[in-house]
């Protein structure tokens, strides 16, 4: 049973150091549990789509809420799906301060990353947006 899992957190150091040791623990423990996704980051706020088993990505989930590196972490949609969106990445990245700002207006009031402001599905459609002009990176 696959499931595609969308949430938001902020970051409590947003530094680059930080979010490289988060990509780099995700792209190293994913691949053993089978789990897919997307980190995308700006103005000290993650929002990310992690795919892969029910259980997978519940308990990954579930340290999510714990890890000390995030606060204000919600949970922005949840779906039992066919096939994998984001199948291509342990853990793809895109960094919002390097895009073409008229993508997120698409999507939202201001040009800048609010997923707790829009509904789950305007976030997954934000990032099927960033797939879809290569704006993903990384952990391939």
């Amino acid at each position: 049973m696959l499931v595609r899992l969308l949430y938001c957190s902020r970051a409590v150091d947003p530094s680059e150091t930080v979010i490289e040791a988060i990509l780099a623990q995700s792209r190293q423990h994913n691949p053993v549990s089978g789990i897919t996704g997307i980190l995308c980051y700006g103005g000290g706020v993650f929002l990310q789509a992690i795919e892969g088993g029910r259980m997978q990505v519940s308990e990954l989930f579930g340290h999510i809420q714990k890890d000390p590196r995030h606060k204000d972490v919600a949970l922005l949609h949840f779906e039992e799906i066919f096939e994998r969106r984001f199948g291509g990445w342990t853990m793809g990245q895109v960094n919002l301060s390097k895009l073409n700002q008229s993508l997120l207006l698409k999507y939202s009031e201001k040009p800048e990353l609010d997923p707790y402001a829009v509904s789950g599905k305007v976030s997954l459609a934000l990032l099927e947006g960033l797939m879809a002009t290569a704006a993903i990176c990384g952990g391939g």
